[in-house]
């Protein structure tokens, strides 16, 4: 993990700017914000034996600061810190968020043991429009793309399509601007700056509405590969549906940290519909691109840089997704999300339900069913564990998480 060096600068830089001091916050120019989260997860053996039961604690505290700079300009700060346990077999609950950031603003203590700790500056950028023109510069949240289970066009920090917890997109180090034009049409440059010059992204993107069909592009170089992608939404008897494709040509293709392949497309398209008794359904085609057609492939899938910088995070070629949520109860909604591996024809599927207990405060309780092909072992030469299916790798898990925002 980075160190982290300038905190104490930046810190000093932000004291200065706030007139007497933190406190002042509460004051009408500053905006206050935050939350306190407690992710508590329990994860079954694997079924090949090699990971034993496990429990992990993530407990996070947010502060966000803003503060409008005139009439056209805002600042935007926000730090974070997490304590963790982990039991020592488990696995990480979360990947390190340095894809797409220049700036050592992270510090973490004791990361190899089961207590550790860490820190971060998530949000620190200046934004300002004037006469339709918009610019935003510094860490920020960037996000592209409709599609809500799996978006082909989400290419910068995306969810992974069983994240438990998405209310906070991660920031990256950026610089974007863009132009403002008609009715919900924009276009825009967007500089993305990761750990070296090589991992920059460059990108141009467009929306648009054409009789009753909003239109998306987005172009250019994302981390060294070059890419095209569109999209479009639009609804039809109440139904809305969603299209995106991206098309990129591989970079450092046949090296053991590059893309799998030369070319590869990344593509869905995603119905949803909300019923009149109430329940909300969305349904959802992923064409992976950059996964395998075969399961004994998925660990050299798994090493790819396309998973390792976070533009994807299924392992496979072909799925079905399909979610449904429903509020039997002003303070209690049900839902399920399922992940269907065409290719392998395993499964997960994890019902969730979520109970409001207080104003800004909930209870999330949910339980992940892994089902598939068990991994078989061979042991000749040596012993190897070989996957048969994507999601019968894993054992079954669940958990709560209590979040509270103010």
């Amino acid at each position: 993990m980075k160190r982290f060096r300038p905190l104490a600068i930046l810190l000093a830089l932000l004291f200065a700017l706030v007139p007497n001091g933190l406190l002042a916050a509460e004051s009408a120019n500053w905006e206050l914000g935050g939350h306190a989260k407690s992710l508590n997860l329990y994860r079954e053996g694997d079924p090949a034996g090699l990971i034993d039961d496990s429990f992990d604690s993530a407990n996070n505290l947010r502060l966000d600061l803003a503060r409008p700079l005139g009439k056209e300009s805002r600042f935007e700060f926000a730090v974070e810190g997490q304590a963790r346990y982990s039991d020592a077999d488990a696995l990480g609950m979360e990947r390190e968020n340095t894809a797409n950031r220049r700036l050592d603003l992270e510090k973490s203590r004791w990361e190899e043991r089961r207590f550790s700790q860490r820190g971060e500056i998530d949000r620190l950028n200046l934004s300002g429009s004037h006469s339709g023109f918009a610019w935003n510069i510094g860490r920020q949240a960037i996000g592209f793309g409709r599609i809500a289970l799996a978006s082909p066009l989400d290419i910068i920090a995306p969810f992974a399509p069983d994240a438990l917890d998405t209310d906070v997109r991660p920031g990256i180090d950026a610089l974007r601007a863009g132009r403002f034009f008609g009715r919900g049409g924009e276009i825009g440059a967007v500089a993305v700056f990761g750990p070296h010059k090589e991992s920059n992204s460059y990108l141009l993107h467009g929306e648009t509405n054409l009789a009753g069909v909003d239109l998306l592009a987005l172009g250019g170089n994302l981390r060294g590969r070059d890419l095209l992608g569109g999209g479009f939404a639009t609804q039809f008897m109440g139904m809305g549906i969603k299209g995106e494709l991206a098309g990129y040509r591989g970079e450092g293709v046949g090296t053991p940290d590059g893309d799998p392949r030369e070319d590869f497309l990344q593509g869905a398209l995603e119905l949803d519909y909300r019923f009149a008794a109430g329940p909300l359904c969305a349904l959802q085609y992923l064409h992976n691109g950059l996964g395998a057609k075969e399961p004994e492939d998925y660990p050299a899938i798994f090493l790819s840089a396309p998973i390792q910088e976070g533009l994807g995070y299924l392992l496979g070629r072909h799925y079905l997704l399909a979610s449904i949520s429903h509020d039997p109860h002003p303070l209690v909604t049900l839902g399920a999300l399922g992940i269907w591996n065409l290719r392998d024809d395993s499964f997960l599927l994890r019902p969730l339900a979520r109970i409001s207990l207080g104003d800004n405060l909930s209870l999330e309780l949910f339980w992940s069913f892994n089902q598939g092909a068990s991994p078989k072992e061979n042991e000749s030469p040596i012993r190897l564990v070989i996957p048969r299916s994507e999601f019968g790798a894993a054992g079954d898990g669940g958990g709560i998480l209590l979040k509270y925002f103010f």
